[in-house]
């Protein structure tokens, strides 16, 4: 494949083919977007090679811009700096201004030699630092140089040095705050490891001031972060396709790439990797850490004979920060995706997981999932720093959801008392060794889970599966409500949310739990354990109690979730937003165990703000982004985004126009009026209809049919009254039928099978030209799955997937944008607007799933005649909006199917 560099005004846009002419506009207009520091939301039907825009029109505004940022610089140090006769350099002479006397006042009010000097001097540091980084730089080029020749690191042993004589000294701490206990008797000793265990002293930012740690490290290239573009998608999957496509694109040698991903993805422990729960994972990763930081002790107590540490607690073979810092590298000189970056990781034998987040200063090109960019502590934990940089979100169709769901959390009654029990068990064991401020928050901590549990109607020193709550139903509060409800309004849970997070205090309360409520039975040496196994046994629900459901083959098992106060945490946290801006939602549901409390965010612009505020330029990008003004009003103005600073792009598509066929139909073969509202839609003609519909329809459709219904209850209905009245057997004859599974593990098979089916008639001949596959919008077909060419000739859609708005969160939700966003004349209310845009968003990414490359062609079939109003026609994709035809009746629109497919499926 040849480079073709294409010249689009004077800007330079490598390519690896002659793009289509959608690409040169779409990357001109991402390259103005970034140059100007914008916002840009950009549609680009799939099939137009969306990816290979982005990756060619970012990458060559990050080339050009730190080509003119050196330029600069060389201009500033040649003009900042004068050669003396020795050879030394120094700031130019001062100008003649500086040599006025000093009575001479600036407009400021002070003397015109003091802002030349205060002038002068930051001058001075601008040069200085710019020579900094001048140095920085280029021993970075050389240190990578060098990994292409597999030479070492001289930085590694020094990180090395430092990293352990920090954890000596914090070890040191920590034991001799141990050795410290107070108490009328002496301490219980404690057994082998179980120091880790136990919470170290704990100070608030006011108290200590600022933390101190280890001395930067000024020759350290890798504190530098570089101008760099974090590219954001929702699955593993899509960025490693991304990933490929930067390795085949002409800037795939040249770019320094890191892939970021959990540590469920990128652990390379065997051990850990069988936990299978990212809980679980995240947890045993972080113990392994401490035992590494815990192992330092001199030779003589080494040599002391002591119990046998217990396997798990063993330090990770491949956190070595030497061998860290080698992957560091290996990252940098080569585009790697996660699975090459986890074989690199297994070969050095170094952790991919952190390995990635040391290669994110250097790196040019990020690529991550957007949950890691959107949430603010997994983006401080990882590394990433937003400021001055570009953020591109890919797949971003559904981006205000996923924002909202991040930070929504919901507990159950089942974790509050869970939690509740192993912390006040984790109390009366180490609570003499523990300091006053340790005791204060973790009575605090009970306290709150003890309110929790009681404003659902239960009580804390029960078992929640055997409680029966006398009121049921489903309240929901403003956050102040709530709190003055739970009667915590008086605790500081700004203090709570700072002392979790710096303690530990989950992390101490799961290693605790693993060692005495699960693996150690209750004996005479741990006499206030045994209330703890036999609580913890007890919330595990029997078999007689409650039916497991059967695992299906293929499918794993879910781990028991093991630390329930960190997911509590969450719902802490979540309490600290500004009262506007999220709800509480109390779900009592018969038993305390099934009951719980949800924290629902209403206003996801202020967790987005940061990012924009931050970010030098910000792209939201997608196949489908109609309707765009729920970005616009939702997310951008939200969030204080000026309107001037936001740019919308939207290309058509690079097919032939008659390459596809929308229709919307009105009545059905009977004249029988096509309006699936949810009073109608049950109705045993409407069902008929629809099932001659589509007998027509897969008569003169080869290959595959796609059918959407709005729900799984809806499409079980249909399916049911079909095999009743002999329509599914009709369809048979003609197509063989596929229904979506509700299992995520069974997805595959029906498609493998589906996908077979179609390819045997195609080649057999014969009455079944095809197959039918019913599917379910915002299902596992609705998103992400590619029908092209024969896999999907035809979609059909059967009915308007309206949300249901009887759903509390969705009535807040509709009340909160009425009451937030202005009224605009001769448009619905903002709330009334959301629940369209909402139905047509799952409608655009539904349709989207046919048409997937310049030669493919299909139908695309809208059964409902509330798709020809004007409000919802705008809502689709401009590219099916200008192309699609209204059908009163049925004759004409099946003669116009018939016409299409006819044609179309004569061979060229």
């Amino acid at each position: 494949m040849s480079n073709k560099t294409q010249e689009i005004g004077d800007i330079h846009f490598p390519f690896p083919f002659t793009p289509y002419s959608i690409q040169k506009d779409f990357m001109a207009e991402l390259y103005r977007v970034l140059e100007a520091g914008k916002i840009g939301i950009f549609e680009s039907p799939t099939g137009t090679g969306k990816s290979l825009s982005v990756i060619c029109g970012a990458l060559s505004w990050l080339r050009d811009f730190e080509q003119k940022k050196h330029q600069e610089e060389a201009r500033l140090l040649k003009a900042g700096t004068t050669p003396l006769n020795d050879g030394k350099e120094q700031p130019p002479p001062l100008s003649a201004s500086c040599k006025r006397t000093p009575d001479t006042l600036s407009p400021a009010g002070e003397p015109d030699w003091v802002t030349q000097f205060v002038q002068k001097k930051e001058e001075r540091d601008l040069v200085d630092r710019l020579k900094e980084e001048q140095v920085r730089r280029k021993k970075r080029e050389e240190r990578l140089q060098q990994m292409r020749h597999n030479a070492q690191l001289k930085y590694a042993a020094k990180r090395v040095r430092q990293e352990e004589e920090e954890m000596e000294r914090l070890l040191c701490l920590s034991r001799e705050m141990l050795a410290a206990g107070t108490g009328a008797k002496p301490l219980e000793q404690l057994a082998s490891g179980e120091e880790e265990l136990v919470l170290a002293e704990y100070e608030s930012d006011e108290e200590k001031g600022a933390p101190s740690g280890v001395d930067e490290d000024e020759d350290d290239p890798e504190e530098e972060h570089v101008t760099k573009i974090y590219y954001c998608s929702r699955t593993h999957s899509q960025l490693a396709q991304f990933v490929h496509e930067v390795q085949r694109s002409p800037f795939g040698k040249d770019t320094r790439l890191v892939s970021l991903g959990s540590r469920q993805n990128l652990c390379v422990n065997e051990d850990v990797k069988t936990l299978g729960s990212v809980q679980l994972i995240n947890d045993r990763c972080m113990e392994m850490q401490r035992s590494k930081h815990g192992s330092h002790k001199n030779r003589a107590e080494e040599e002391k004979p002591k119990r046998r540490r217990q396997e798990h607690q063993a330090a990770c073979p491949f956190y070595n920060y030497e061998q860290l810092q080698l992957l560091r590298d290996q990252v940098l000189v080569g585009v790697k995706d996660i699975e090459q970056l986890v074989a690199l990781g297994k070969e050095a034998r170094a952790c991919p997981y952190y390995g990635s987040r040391f290669a994110i200063p250097a790196a040019q090109l990020v690529v991550l999932p957007y949950q890691m960019l959107l949430h603010a502590a997994t983006r401080q934990a990882a590394g990433i720093r937003l400021q001055g940089q570009v953020v591109v979100i890919d797949e971003a169709h559904n981006l205000i959801d996923t924002i909202t769901g991040i930070h929504s959390v919901e507990v159950s009654g089942s974790q509050l008392c869970q939690a509740h029990s192993q912390l006040l068990q984790y109390m009366e064991r180490y609570g003499k060794r523990l300091k006053a401020k340790n005791l204060m928050y973790i009575k605090q901590i009970l306290y709150l889970l003890e309110k929790f549990v009681t404003v659902l109607g239960g009580n804390v020193k029960q078992n929640p599966n055997t409680q029966s709550l006398s009121q049921t139903g489903t309240e929901l509060k403003t956050i102040n409500d709530f709190l003055f409800q739970t009667q915590i309004d008086n605790i500081n849970l700004f203090k709570v949310r700072h002392y979790c997070e710096k303690s530990m205090i989950s992390r101490k309360l799961f290693g605790f739990t693993e060692r005495y409520g699960i693996v150690l039975a209750p004996s005479r040496e741990q006499p206030n354990l045994a209330g703890l196994q036999h609580f913890l046994q007890s919330l595990q629900p029997t078999v007689t109690k409650t039916p497991v459901t059967p695992v299906e083959d293929g499918e794993a098992r879910v781990p028991r979730p093991a630390s329930p106060l960190m997911h509590i945490e969450s719902f802490l946290a979540a309490l600290t937003t500004a009262n506007q801006d999220g709800r509480v939602i109390l779900s009592r549901q018969g038993s305390l165990s099934q009951s719980s409390l949800k924290f629902l965010l209403l206003n996801p612009a202020v967790h987005f703000a940061q990012v924009v505020k931050e970010c030098r330029a910000v792209v939201i990008a997608g196949g489908t982004m109609q309707p765009v003004s729920d970005f616009r009003e939702q997310l951008l103005a939200c969030a204080g985004v000026e309107a001037e600073r936001v740019v919308e792009f939207s290309c058509g598509h690079v097919i032939p126009p008659d390459n596809i066929l929308p229709l919307i139909i009105c009545s059905g073969p009977s004249s029988q009026q096509l309006e699936f509202t949810y009073q109608k839609r049950e109705l045993p003609q409407m069902m008929d209809e629809t099932g001659r519909i589509l007998c027509n329809l897969c008569t003169v459709v080869p290959g595959g049919v796609v059918c959407f219904f709005p729900s799984y209850e809806y499409q079980r209905q249909v399916y049911a009254h079909w095999d009743k009245s002999g329509l599914l057997a009709r369809l048979a004859v003609r197509k063989k039928i596929f229904q979506e599974p509700k299992r995520a593990n069974q997805v595959e098979q029906v498609l493998m099978e589906y996908s077979r089916c179609i390819k045997c008639c195609g080649q057999a001949g014969g009455t079944v030209t095809g197959a039918l596959l019913l599917s379910v919008v915002g299902g596992k077909m609705s998103e992400g799955i590619n029908f092209s060419d024969d896999l999907g000739r035809c979609v059909v859609m059967v009915g308007m997937p309206y949300p249901n708005i009887k759903s509390p969160e969705l009535q807040e939700k509709m009340a909160y944008l009425d009451q937030t966003l202005p009224r605009v004349p001769g448009q619905p209310p903002p709330g009334k607007a959301l629940v369209e845009n909402l139905c047509m968003k799952a409608v655009n990414q539904s349709i989207g799933r046919a048409i997937r490359h310049q030669k493919d062609f299909a139908s695309i079939v809208l059964l409902d005649q509330r798709y020809a109003r004007p409000p919802i026609l705008e809502k689709l994709p401009a590219w099916i909006r200008d192309r699609v035809e209204v059908r009163a009746t049925f004759g004409p629109a099946f003669a116009t199917m018939r016409k299409f497919h006819r044609e179309k499926s004569v061979p060229s």
